[in-house]
């Protein structure tokens, strides 16, 4: 697979981390009536910028990055209120997974094109990906760690502070312990949740939720 390099307002990544998700196995089994073939998949990711397009602001080659597939371009209406997931910036384009410089996309197989996903396609060593769709790192952040923030980690938190607003002295259960569970686990802790329980059919994460702070746990077998 060829990686073309970045255009007008787009980044090249090398990644260094990712992370599975199920969305990706969702689209992989054809379930996404949004999913386009070939494409590659992936959007959890970390890595460092490899190069940059024409009028990119803000990023710099070497700089440690997270893909974003939620963009974010700090000038539309949804951006200047919180409603930054609505952002209109490159959508159209996404969804379509190509790119806002030319309508293509940047990968392609013996001159062929292959599609972008979620505007990440974090499944391949490079990617390039519109500006809006990263967010810089601390240089000291481990990246095999923050590579979560791109989706476990934020969706868990999210759950919890945007949609459940969660308020102090609440009571809260959380049914799976994976990356999104734990991380709600964590979310309900800061939100100061006075009882949180934590429900898995496997003893490790069970374990793993005490010590991310729920405060009892349950196996339903």
């Amino acid at each position: 697979v060829k990686v073309g390099p970045p255009q007008k307002g787009e980044v090249r990544v090398k990644h260094t981390a990712v992370a599975l998700c199920h969305t990706d196995a969702y689209t992989l089994d054809g379930l996404d009536p949004e999913g386009l073939f070939p494409c590659i998949l992936g959007h959890e990711a970390s890595g460092i910028v490899e190069s940059v397009g024409e009028g990119v602001t803000g990023f710099s080659v070497g700089d440690h990055v997270v893909p974003c597939y939620q963009a974010y371009c700090g000038c539309c209406k949804f951006c200047k209120r919180p409603d930054i997931n609505l952002c209109t910036s490159v959508r159209n384009y996404t969804g379509r997974g190509v790119m806002a410089a030319d309508d293509k996309p940047r990968f392609s197989y013996e001159g062929k094109p292959i599609y972008h996903f979620m505007g990440t396609s974090s499944f391949a060593e490079y990617s390039v990906l519109h500006q809006e769709s990263l967010a810089k790192v601390r240089m000291d952040a481990p990246l095999e760690k923050v590579c979560l923030l791109g989706c476990g980690i934020s969706t868990g938190w999210g759950a919890v502070w945007n949609t459940a607003k969660v308020e102090r002295g609440a009571t809260a259960a959380v049914f799976g312990l994976g990356a999104v569970g734990l991380s709600v686990v964590e979310a309900l802790v800061k939100a100061g949740a006075s009882k949180i329980i934590a429900v898995d059919l496997l003893p490790a994460k069970l374990e793993a939720a005490k010590k991310w702070g729920a405060t009892d746990t349950l196996n339903p077998k």
